[in-house]
């Protein structure tokens, strides 16, 4: 019988996911779940008015999205003081990552990244056949002078870091990370993941040229404005390698409603604001949940915070089972010696007293395991 032919690259890929949804868990657990806290949602939720004007764009849902989202970049542009050249709308940061990949990377090109670091542009790297190199944590940070180093090494093409960080919530100043792009070898980019920078202190955004050809920056709605499910982030970098995209990238891929309630939300920077700063309360409820517990929450600059749970990442995944099994979906970092945490994401009220509720509980399963 006939059989698909396919590419040798694609044979030698595993058929897996870089994460698996809680929809997946649900479904094996056979039951939802109480508390949604892994996947770095913003549960606090999106903007009323953004609500609003992706409902009022429902009944014209037949048209296309606009293939440049024209109106989106503009507002974009003029929020980041820069020209539409400089910004390109994609389906999440994730949609982005592909395309950025495949502009850059061919079978057997290097990338470096760190261990431990985002696994969905791993991902990508793999699909392309690109090489991948690691470096690791430096103090729970990403370490932008050791990245770089590897990057000289084993001539990279592309350079993978966030900041703030995602899994372990650290981040650079922007002042520093600027510094260190002296130490970027030539023909290297920078690829700064910049998902979580609405809740980050002030001055941690790089303040690079955006017409500085080392550095592309992704951003996104899915975190601080509520809207993951919209899918809808962008990237800001020099006009030539923006308009490269253009080359690769599903032009009629992002969803219209989805364009018009991201322009809605960025309006609403008031509810931003407010967003904000329920994410810092919740961050500073869920320091508190570990401390009475006797773990150690890592200081965080994004919507989440990572928890050290005081052993190795046995333990911290037996604390994390725990957890699943009493209906609180929490994720955790899959690389020693980060896997000694879990990581927990900010949420409302209801479900960090599930968190509360659970965590001893949890945690006293764990320690009765754990070998004497």
């Amino acid at each position: 019988m006939t059989q698909p032919r396919y590419t040798p690259l694609a044979q030698s890929l595993p058929a897996s996911v870089p994460f698996v949804g809680p929809e997946a868990q649900e479904r094996q657990r056979g039951a939802p779940f109480v508390a949604r806290l892994g996947a770095n949602e913003n549960i606090f939720g999106p903007s009323p008015k953004a609500i609003a004007a992706m409902q009022a764009s429902v009944a014209e849902i037949w048209k296309y999205g606009d293939p440049e989202s024209h109106e989106l970049r503009a507002a974009l542009a003029a929020h980041h003081g820069i020209s539409t050249d400089n910004v390109l709308v994609g389906e999440g940061i994730d949609g982005l990552l592909g395309y950025l990949v495949r502009l850059l990377i061919a079978e057997g090109d290097a990338v470096v990244t760190s261990l431990g670091a985002y696994p969905t542009f791993n991902y990508h790297v793999a699909g392309f056949g690109g090489v991948l190199h690691t470096v690791p944590y430096k103090d729970d940070h990403e370490d932008p002078y050791a990245l770089f180093a590897k990057a000289a090494e084993v001539d990279a093409k592309l350079v993978y870091l966030a900041n703030p960080d995602n899994p372990m919530g650290s981040w650079h100043s922007g002042a520093d990370l600027l510094a260190a792009l002296d130490q970027l070898p030539e023909g290297c980019l920078l690829l700064l993941d910049e998902a979580y920078i609405e809740c980050a202190p002030e001055g941690t955004a790089t303040p690079v040229d955006i017409n500085d050809p080392r550095v592309i920056r992704t951003r996104t709605f899915s975190k601080a404005y509520g809207m993951a499910g919209a899918r809808v982030g962008y990237v800001l970098g020099a006009a030539e390698l923006i308009g490269a995209f253009n080359k690769v990238r599903n032009h009629f891929g992002m969803n219209r409603s989805a364009q018009i309630g991201a322009l809605a939300a960025l309006e609403d920077q008031d509810w931003l604001a407010e967003v904000v700063g329920r994410i810092g309360a919740a961050r500073d409820r869920i320091g508190q949940i570990a401390r009475d517990n006797g773990l150690v929450p890592l200081p965080s600059a994004t919507n989440f915070v990572a928890i050290d749970c005081g052993h190795d990442g046995d333990f911290a995944k037996a604390v994390l089972d725990g957890l699943v099994a009493r209906g609180i979906f929490v994720r955790m970092p899959f690389a020693a010696p980060q896997n000694r945490c879990i990581r927990i994401s900010c949420g409302p009220d209801d479900q960090l007293d599930a968190l509360a509720e659970a965590l001893p509980l949890a945690l006293a399963d764990a320690r009765a395991a754990r070998p004497a």
